[in-house]
């Protein structure tokens, strides 16, 4: 078990790149390959996500949604009659598979707080307030996710270590489409954070913020101060950027693990073809695409 217990699931985002689809079904629940035991499942990539905080020793959670995520609320509303169906049916995988979901599920305290209008990710981070408290907690988009390494315990371990803030980031041939880190490396992966610039024109940084933080309680003062972004919305980095300004010490993480989102057809696709790989079930895909060759299916 580790010292932070909390975690906060940003989940009110409309999605509208992907329309109609995320009209009413949340792109939180598009879903990504997992393997286990050999098999391959299909999980809502938010899942993934809860489970990753989860097994790195979170046990409270709050999830910022809005308007058109009850279907997020209701899968993290534990259906064991529907559980024994599985068994019944001979389905006995995917019936362990939603056990050992709906276990975690269980076994933490999980709140939820809606964000009627999207103002940025600093906003919705703000909605958690009242639950964070006085404490240190982890913050994580959740449209996106690391496959091949869990990152959050990468970040909790570091936390224990260095006892500051820190974040995750990957390394992107195009750094424009996001928050840039600027930071002077203090060890294998570990930079310390110097600036930190939203979709910045010209290049500054390679090293993309991918929205996975531990963050201080001191960051929702930081938010209040925080003016609107020329998109109109209050951006996490401005918010982190002034307590930079303060002398407040970050670390960024840089994880050599995949990096997917789902926030566009383009990048849900590459989600789905890279979580494939990890699960290992490019083979039963090969196979499929031989019988329709076949004529077989």
């Amino acid at each position: 078990m580790t010292g932070i217990r909390k975690g906060v699931l940003l989940a009110a985002g409309l999605g509208t790149r992907l329309v109609p689809y995320s009209k009413e079904m949340p792109k939180e629940m598009l879903p990504l390959f997992e393997g286990a035991d050999g098999k391959v499942f299909l999980k809502p990539v938010i899942q993934m996500i809860f489970e990753q905080l989860y097994d790195a020793g979170l046990r409270e959670f709050c999830f910022v949604v809005g308007r058109g995520k009850r279907a997020i609320e209701d899968h993290f509303t534990p259906d064991w009659g529907f559980v024994d169906y599985l068994e019944e049916s001979g389905k006995e995988e995917y019936a362990a598979m939603l056990r050992e979901f709906y276990s975690k599920v269980e076994s933490s305290f999980i709140t939820w707080v809606n964000q009627p209008k999207p103002k940025g990710t600093g906003h919705a981070v703000l909605m958690a307030r009242t639950f964070v408290g006085d404490d240190y907690f982890v913050a994580a988009a959740a449209d996106n996710v690391f496959l091949g390494e869990n990152v959050a315990l990468s970040l909790v371990s570091l936390f224990e270590k260095l006892g500051a803030p820190l974040l995750a980031v990957k390394r992107v041939s195009d750094p424009r489409r996001y928050g840039v880190v600027v930071g002077r490396s203090v060890g294998e992966k570990l930079y310390e954070v110097e600036g930190i610039v939203e979709k910045p024109s010209k290049p500054v940084s390679y090293l993309a913020n991918t929205s996975l933080y531990v963050f201080p309680p001191e960051i929702f003062k930081a938010i209040d101060e925080t003016k609107p972004s020329p998109r109109g919305e209050v951006e996490i980095t401005d918010s982190i950027q002034i307590l930079l300004h303060r002398g407040v010490k970050f670390y960024a993480y840089e994880s050599a693990a995949d990096w997917v989102d789902v926030g566009t057809w383009e990048t849900f696709f590459k989600a789905i073809l890279l979580s494939l790989r990890h699960s290992g079930g490019y083979n039963l895909v090969s196979d499929f695409l031989n019988a329709v060759r076949n004529g077989s299916v």
